[in-house]
């Protein structure tokens, strides 16, 4: 046993349980140990306020006790490597510090009172398990570092947190048996592609960002993320979906929708990403969204509620109702999108702002079909649907009587006749929406190819980021083509031209890159051919 002030090291052993460490004084009242390891064999070691540095001449001992009446609050390591051993448990009755240059190989459990900062390596294997119960908030700051298990058992449930600053990765599982997680709005809690979430109910679930992810989605295999989220992908390639789910902040356009009159849906909002083939009008997904009571947000009736989207990034713009209204009592409803975005929730007494269910333009022979439907209308007088031949200035095609005020859905088209006429190989559609006072909003723009194609395009990924994006353009003709890229309003911001090979090519837009964040229209053409596609910079 080492004695205090004597600078003496000796060897203190149990007969059945031994691990390594060193321990000698700081200060008066101060307790400064180095553990290099805890064994397989040691069942549980309880360490009361140590700091730990690098090894030395290392004894051996069975039991910590003797740093039971330190009253130093966090275990420090400090550029060693520190070893909990499978079947192991090292309880910390404070915080843990794993300082730069640390290794933390934890392959039993390390339980924390505290707070835990990472600024080093944490490798954990697939039993290794960190245990966070402490009776206040505890803040866990990984600075991006994974482990294999994370269990939250709190004092009280809902009571008291676990703060998330940074992001932190689960490969294995998260086990909320008491408390709330709750992440910074700009951290996440990233769940692996085969981790588990465990426990989540009322007053104790993951508040802020939690991100899941599912890889090869495809087929008529429904797919259900760790927090219950479930999807059918109905025959659509959509290939690995990043699921985000903000839940809990009490933000508006951050965790939950609102519109211009204050109302507002329940404090939770999913984003959908698919790297594959998106899901079409002709081909729609099928989701299914659940949540706690404590994200009702101020919905108290959810009998009549509806699940709404919004495909805009940042969050802007109109939200538009998925369906009818439904029973959501049990918290949990079903929708199908016919596209990804961004999701939520409200009942009927608190509608998100809608502009319009759908707006399309096809071709009918030589004609052009305009379709268009409303979830519910407010003083609606009119929509003017207007026509451009270069996306740049409209005209007024023709007039449709809106509905007033109405709560029901309802459909709309007009025909735009013998569309040769405009001698443009591309048409640029929008409508002008105007209420009984003379308030007047615009819609997206669609665009109608006059002269139908024989090639195809495609963009990937959509999204995109900073990289730009690239094209696929199948063909049955070589030849030059032109890729253009233009916004809502139908400006080009974006030209440029290369040699297709018969058979098609991959191309590359790496100018988009550089793009503001939004939704742009980018149009390929060949000759008489062409295909427009809606891409999404994020």
């Amino acid at each position: 046993m080492f004695v205090p002030g004597s600078g003496c090291r000796r060897p203190f052993t149990y007969p059945f349980l031994s691990f390594t460490y060193l321990i000698r004084p700081l200060r008066p009242g101060k307790v400064q140990t180095d553990i290099e390891y805890v064994s397989a064999y040691l069942t549980f070691v309880r360490l009361n306020a140590l700091a730990m540095k690098h090894a030395y001449a290392l004894c051996t001992l069975g039991l910590l006790g003797l740093a039971a009446s330190a009253s130093a609050q966090t275990l420090t390591n400090n550029g060693a490597t520190l070893t909990v051993g499978s079947g192991a448990t090292l309880y910390v009755s404070g915080g843990f510090e794993n300082k730069s240059g640390s290794t933390l190989l934890n392959n039993g459990t390390l339980q924390v009172t505290g707070d835990v900062t990472n600024a080093g390596t944490v490798d954990a294997a697939g039993t290794g398990t960190l245990s966070l119960t402490g009776t206040t908030n505890q803040a866990l700051n990984t600075a991006g570092a994974s482990f294999a298990n994370i269990t939250v058992d709190k004092a009280t449930a809902g009571s008291n947190e676990v703060t998330v600053p940074t992001d932190v990765t689960v490969t294995g599982q998260l086990l909320l048996t008491n408390g709330v997680v709750r992440t910074a709005q700009a951290a996440k809690v990233v769940l692996g592609t085969s981790a588990t979430l465990t426990g989540e109910t009322a007053g104790r679930y993951v508040k802020g960002n939690l991100q899941m992810q599912r890889t090869g989605v495809s087929g008529n295999t429904l797919v259900t993320f760790p927090d219950g989220t479930r999807l059918a992908p109905n025959s659509n390639n959509l290939g690995t979906i990043t699921l985000t789910r903000t839940a809990g902040l009490n933000i508006p356009d951050v965790s939950y929708g609102t519109n211009n009159n204050g109302n507002k849906g329940i404090d939770r909002i999913w984003r959908f990403v698919a790297d594959g083939t998106q899901p079409s009008a002709s081909r729609p997904v099928t989701i299914t969204l659940g949540w706690v009571s404590d994200d009702d947000n101020g919905n108290t009736n959810l009998t009549q509620s509806r699940v709404w989207r919004r495909a805009t990034v940042p969050l802007t713009g109109p939200w538009v109702t998925q369906q009818t209204p439904v029973d959501a009592s049990s918290r949990s409803i079903s929708s199908p999108a016919d596209e990804l975005g961004y999701f939520s929730v409200s009942n009927i007494a608190n509608p998100l702002p809608v502009e319009l269910l759908s707006f399309t333009a096809e071709r009918r022979g030589t004609d052009g079909l305009l379709r268009w439907a409303t979830a519910q209308e407010k003083d609606n007088a009119r929509f003017e649907v207007e026509v451009s031949t270069d996306g740049q200035q409209f005209r007024r095609l023709g007039t449709v009587a809106g509905q007033g005020t109405s709560t029901t859905r309802h459909d709309y088209e007009y025909l735009d006749a013998r569309l040769a006429r405009y001698g443009a190989p591309l048409l640029y559609y929008r409508l002008r929406q105007v209420d009984t006072n003379g308030k007047e909003t615009l819609s997206p723009v669609r665009t109608l190819s006059v002269e139908a194609g024989s090639f195809a395009a495609q963009a990937l990924p959509n999204p995109f980021g900073g990289d730009g994006l690239k094209v696929t353009v199948r063909t049955a003709e070589a030849g030059p083509a032109t890729l253009s890229l233009h916004d809502a309003v139908g400006r080009v911001l974006i030209s440029q031209q290369s040699e297709l090979p018969v058979g098609g090519a991959t191309l590359s837009l790496q100018e988009a890159g550089k793009l503001s964040i939004g939704v742009y229209f980018l149009t390929v053409r060949q000759g008489k051919q062409q295909a427009t596609l809606k891409v999404v910079r994020e």
